[in-house]
């Protein structure tokens, strides 16, 4: 899951996480009927400069694991949408990962990381003409870097871009520091001048990462987007089920019961969250709070490549989650503004 293949603190489970990924899937049961996914709301494609880079990345001294071969795989944006084509998928939201080139793994820092973060940057937004209709672009950003404001700015009024992804772990961003947390303050409160819609990877490297994190968020962090689309990767962690996951994400639900109206413009993506293996208990856990939190905050999501091939994923490994059919229309056909083909276009205010 590329949502944890950054990470360089934390348990081990953290780091071995991000090696779980797949061959297509391995499950057999027939799955039940459900509503058809057409937008698939997390997806990743690296582009030839951070393709050129991730040698030095995964080599680098700051990281403490291998990364995971299929996250150094050339995929092309024909491989995503062959297997969207397969799965019924009209369209994808792509996440660049140019934030890599300017993560704090990459030690010695590269002089010039900002050129490829560019770059990368560049490239993806390219993918929202060369392929009309079927991908909404998110440009990468490091928050806590002093290029994240400039890059903002440099995308602001390009009507090929929907939004930008941020990536706390990558970025060893910290909710628990005044500063980072301004900094992250200052980018929400840029994507609200310009429209940008937020994709946010929030958990951090903190082993005791949770609900204190979140009430940050929520606190200081999340109200300066106003009315800008925020979504949440992960269902609040960084794919996969486990304590901190369900921590972060009942602090949501408790926020979202106490004032559900300022949470009108937040969604959280099921990326990665659960797999064939995922223990039933933990499956159910899920399933309790996203009805506190209510199924319409939910959007269907792969992390693509890392969940295997699209139709499996959302034909057999979706399936297990303990929702009803009514719960599961709900989640796989909500299709929030963002998501729209236009949205880039209209978020560009006089």
């Amino acid at each position: 899951m590329i949502a944890s293949l950054f990470v360089t603190a934390g348990t081990a489970a953290a780091e071995t996480a991000g090696a779980q990924t797949r061959t297509p899937s391995t499950v057999t049961a027939d799955a039940p009927p459900h509503a058809a996914v057409t937008v698939d709301h997390h997806a990743h494609v690296h582009s030839p400069a951070i393709l050129d880079f991730l040698p030095k990345y995964c080599g680098s001294e700051g990281r403490i694991g291998p990364c995971p071969e299929v996250f150094t795989r050339a995929y092309s944006p024909e491989d995503l949408i062959a297997e969207m084509d397969a799965a019924g998928i009209a369209r994808s939201l792509i996440m660049s990962t140019g934030y890599l080139a300017e993560s704090p793994m990459m030690q010695p820092p590269l002089p010039e990381a900002p050129a490829i973060l560019r770059a990368a940057n560049e490239w993806s937004a390219a993918l929202a003409t060369r392929y009309p209709g079927r991908f909404g672009i998110y440009i990468g950003i490091n928050p806590v870097s002093s290029s994240a404001l400039p890059e903002m700015a440099h995308f602001a009024r390009d009507s090929r871009v929907t939004g930008i992804k941020i990536h706390i772990t990558n970025s060893d961003a910290n909710l628990r520091d005044p500063q980072n947390v301004a900094k992250l303050t200052s980018v929400f409160e840029m994507a609200h001048r310009t429209g940008l819609a937020v994709m946010i990877h929030m958990r951090t490297r903190a082993e005791d990462y949770g609900a204190r994190d979140v009430e940050t968020f929520v606190r200081d962090v999340l109200p300066h987007a106003g009315d800008t689309p925020v979504q949440i990767a992960h269902a609040a962690g960084w794919g996969g089920i486990d304590a901190p996951t369900l921590s972060a994400l009942g602090a949501f639900a408790e926020a979202i019961e106490a004032d559900r109206d300022r949470f009108a413009n937040v969604t959280f993506d099921l990326a990665a969250v659960w797999d064939e293996d995922t223990a039933a208990e933990d499956l159910e856990a899920l399933a309790a709070l996203i009805r506190r939190i209510g199924p319409e905050h939910f959007v269907a999501a792969s992390d693509f490549p890392f969940g295997g091939h699209l139709a499996d994923y959302y034909a057999k490994v979706y399936p297990r989650l303990p929702l009803t059919d009514a719960e599961w229309t709900t989640i796989r056909t909500n299709t929030p503004g963002y998501d729209s083909v236009d949205y880039a276009k209209e978020r560009i205010r006089p």
